[in-house]
């Protein structure tokens, strides 16, 4: 299994971002979005979903600040 995010713009379409690596657990993926969600919303990125290989599991949940 390999999970992974797709990371989206304010209008739906993805955002290539240097780094978007997939991940062996659920846990790791969410540790790193939590630790990169800033520099992706710099990047341009509004919102990200959560995938274990194809199957989406949960999103698109925002990044903006509030």
């Amino acid at each position: 299994m390999a999970w992974h995010w797709l990371v989206e713009d304010v209008d739906g379409k993805p955002v290539d971002v240097e780094s978007n690596p997939q991940f062996s657990t659920q846990s790791d993926a969410e540790t790193w979005i939590g630790e990169i969600w800033r520099d992706l919303a710099e990047a341009g990125v509004a919102q990200a979903s959560l995938f274990e290989d194809d199957r989406l599991v949960y999103g698109p949940m925002s990044l903006e600040s509030q």
